[in-house]
This record gives structure tokens, sequence and C-alpha cells, in this order.
């Protein structure tokens, strides 16, 4: 398969080429908006590390480094997330953007097609040197209990490690 090439506008990035779209029917790599296929910071980070996208803005390649830089402008937290996104991608989930509900991502079991079934998880990404204090965790809790899906907090270390905490409901 060729490469993917997107285009940065803004904070979009985007692609109308058939790779992008065999990648979205074959691993749901971005979202389809109109005839073409949008992905999230994460997600185009991911593409291009693994070579399979190049991302242009004006016509010009971004270098992986220039691209993260850019990323940073307009995302203060993707240097924790995009690890978790990493991560998880490549142990086989699927992994989409769940601002509608004030977290990072929803994730979805293994196999699992976004749209054809419900997320299991709804991930809340901090770095291991924030605070968290329980009111935070009990709104996190909420959110996730109010969307039927389990809160993962995915803890990240100085070096980029991941930690899981899968929280639960129990009724005694």
């Amino acid at each position: 398969m060729e490469k993917i090439q997107a285009y940065l506008v803004g904070e979009i990035i985007f692609s109308n080429t058939s790779e992008a779209h065999m990648l979205y029917k074959k691993s749901s790599f971005g979202e389809p908006k109109s005839d073409k296929i949008q992905y999230s910071l994460p997600e185009a980070l991911f593409l291009v590390e693994k070579n399979k996208m190049d991302v242009f803005s004006k016509n010009k390649k971004i270098t992986k480094n220039d691209l993260l830089k850019k990323f940073q402008k307009i995302d203060k937290k993707i240097q924790i997330k995009y690890p978790v996104f990493k991560d998880l991608r490549e142990k086989g989930y699927l992994v989409k953007t769940a601002l509608k509900f004030g977290a990072e991502f929803r994730i979805y079991e293994k196999g699992s097609r976004a749209g054809k079934t419900h997320a299991k998880w709804i991930a809340f990404v901090e770095h291991e040197s924030k605070k968290l204090t329980w009111h935070e965790f009990s709104a996190k809790n909420r959110v996730a209990h109010s969307t039927k899906k389990n809160l993962l907090l995915a803890i990240v270390d100085e070096e980029g490690d991941v930690t899981y905490y899968e929280v639960g409901w129990v009724k005694p």
C-alpha cells in the first residue's frame, strides 16, 4: 500500500486518497467527513511513525519532529496522550477521541468497530506527577458511569511508559 498523503490545515489533518479510505475500512483509522478521512492528532502521529502517512502543509512535507512541535501548540497534552494511544493501538484496541465526554479516548474491544459496537472504556490520561483529587476522580467516574463505560485511568511516567487502572462500580 502506498503512503497516505494527508494535509494539515489549521488544526485538522485529512486525506482524500484511496489509501486513506482503504485504511479506514480495514483498520478504522480516521473518521469519514464528506469525501475525506479526518485524523485525530495521535492517529496522524502514529501513522507517520509507522511510515504509513506523510503529512503536508502548504505542499511541504512535515517531519515527525516538526509535526510533534505543531501538535504541542494545538494540544498541550499530546506528549502524554500519544504514548497511551500508541500502546493501546499496538495491543490491538481501537482508540478514538472522547472530546464530547470530556475525556481523552474511547477504547473499543479488540476486533470491534466504532459505530457497530459501543466503546468498553472511557480513558482519562494524566502524567504520574499530577495529583488527582477525590473530587476530580469522582467526576471522571461519574462520566464513565453515565456513558455506560468502564473508567480507565492511563498514567504516563517520565519515560513514556503507561500504567492503566480500570475502575468499576460495585453494588454490595
